[in-house]
């Protein structure tokens, strides 16, 4: 256990400084964005009398790096502070925000993965024929097209034409568990249908790959049927690649939701953060893109650890 522990906390630590990094270009992105914010928030009638007073009370007259100290402590306190727009506490607006995320990226991979697994088999199974070039060229071609494009197509067919399901996901904390799940339909099918190529490809890839290896050709000569051989013997000598292409996915859909709610207008972090960066609501946009900077690196900190413990060659590096 004592080469895993220390590789995991190489990795923990390697973590927080890449957290970190992206701590400082966030906020220097923030503080170089056109304009003066004491400005854009009083208008272009105010005196300088009103913008000093306002950029007092807003700490913007003391130097950057003196903000930005406290700005990560405040962080690290779990104090978000105070939203421009609205007065409101930054934590108790991202609260419901966050969970709508993670709900939907939550609803996405359970569509992906499942399906991603039994096609990456499938096109294994049927590997050079027909079906596994069908699948080749869908997954293909959603990998090939942005997440707004396979939106508008859902909502031509599924919502205007057919008219099964809603346009837009308009939900709220009275919303029923049902009517939620209906709402969350086309965006978590269009996140799904965006990721799960990438998942299939790799379990293809891998399942073929140990295809060659001498138990998959003794489970043959046993004369165990080709899908059994896969799932029993290949898929679980796979796992390791399959696993870091997942969480990485998963990573992705956490932190790629923004164009997928802004399509459906649905209530998340991503619309979140688009309406703020529409109204200079800046604490909010900071606090929103340091969240989804630590998921993404927790995520793939958790995809680093995953490829090391499921493959033990990678514990002893020469």
């Amino acid at each position: 256990m004592k080469p895993i522990a220390k590789i995991i906390g190489q990795r923990v630590a390697f973590g927080a400084l890449t957290l970190w990094i992206v701590s400082l270009i966030i906020f220097a992105g923030v503080q170089l964005l056109p304009g003066d914010i004491a400005t854009e928030l009083l208008g272009q009638s105010a005196t300088p009398e009103t913008v000093a007073a306002l950029r007092k009370s807003l700490g913007l007259d003391v130097p950057a790096y003196l903000r930005y100290f406290d700005w990560l402590s405040s962080m690290l306190h779990g104090n978000f502070g105070t939203a421009l727009s609205n007065g409101r506490d930054i934590a108790e607006l991202i609260k419901p925000r966050l969970y709508n995320t993670l709900l939907l990226a939550a609803s996405a991979a359970a569509i992906s993965v499942p399906l991603a697994l039994v096609g990456g088999i499938v096109a294994a199974l049927y590997r050079n024929t027909f079906v596994d070039r069908a699948i080749n060229v869908v997954t293909l071609a959603s990998i090939s097209f942005p997440e707004f494009f396979v939106a508008y197509i859902l909502i031509l067919f599924l919502a205007v034409h057919a008219g099964i399901l809603p346009s837009l996901s308009d939900v709220d904390s009275t919303t029923s568990v049902l009517d939620r799940l209906i709402a969350m339909a086309l965006p978590a099918l269009t996140l799904a249908v965006v990721v799960m190529a990438h998942m299939l490809r790799m379990t293809r890839t891998s399942i073929i790959n140990l295809l060659g290896n001498q138990y998959i050709e003794t489970a043959r000569l046993k004369g165990l049927p080709e899908w059994r051989v896969l799932v029993r013997h290949a898929l679980p000598n796979a796992l390791a690649p399959i696993a870091t292409v997942i969480v990485l996915n998963l990573a992705y859909l956490i932190t790629g939701v923004v164009v997928v709610e802004v399509v459906f207008v649905y209530p998340g972090l991503g619309q979140l953060i688009v309406d703020s960066v529409q109204k200079r609501d800046i604490p909010v946009v900071q606090a929103c893109s340091l969240i989804f900077a630590a998921t993404y690196i927790l995520l793939n900190l958790t995809s680093d650890v995953l490829s090391i413990v499921m493959n033990p060659r990678l514990m002893h590096p020469k």
